[in-house]
């Protein structure tokens, strides 16, 4: 119910910016804004989504908890759909998200109403009764002569 509703909010909201600010400035003053925000938008999408790239790396690195910089990453890019949709009430959201104390607030808010039931990194131990290994192949080969070729080559036979 709520995409519906923001679906249906969404774009009323756009439009009434539209007229109000196309009547108080113009419609190409109006629409050079659009324009500007969207250049400048993609600009600062650009620089802040490298820099979200690199913190996930590092913290990839680390092996320490990579959510945070999975957030800003998808916070950034949902920033960037914003302002490239045309409209001013998308691109006040969409420099919002792009503000690191904003995101760190939106994060927080997501991070008290998800859970998470489980976070592993790195080799998993064993869970529940393994069967032994053996460290025994068998296995059977022929060798072949030195003229004959073999009819299935691979990696495990000599020619």
């Amino acid at each position: 119910m709520w995409l519906f509703i923001a679906f249906l909010a969404v774009p009323l909201i756009e439009i009434g910016l539209f007229i109000q600010i196309g009547g108080l400035i113009g419609l190409w003053p109006t629409l050079l804004i659009v324009v500007l925000t969207a250049i400048a938008g993609t600009a600062l999408v650009r620089s802040q989504g490298l820099l979200a790239i690199d913190r996930l790396k590092r913290s990839m690195s680390e092996l320490s908890d990579p959510s945070r910089p999975l957030a800003d990453g998808a916070m950034i890019l949902f920033a960037g759909a914003l302002l490239l949709t045309p409209g001013f009430f998308t691109d006040a959201c969409g420099f919002a998200l792009l503000v690191p104390a904003v995101r760190s607030r939106v994060f927080r808010m997501l991070k008290d109403k998800v859970k998470v039931a489980s976070f592993e990194m790195g080799p998993q131990p064993p869970r529940g009764p393994q069967a032994p290994r053996d460290t025994v192949i068998d296995g059977e080969f022929q060798e072949l002569g030195e003229g004959r070729a073999p009819t299935h080559p691979s990696g495990w036979t000599r020619h």
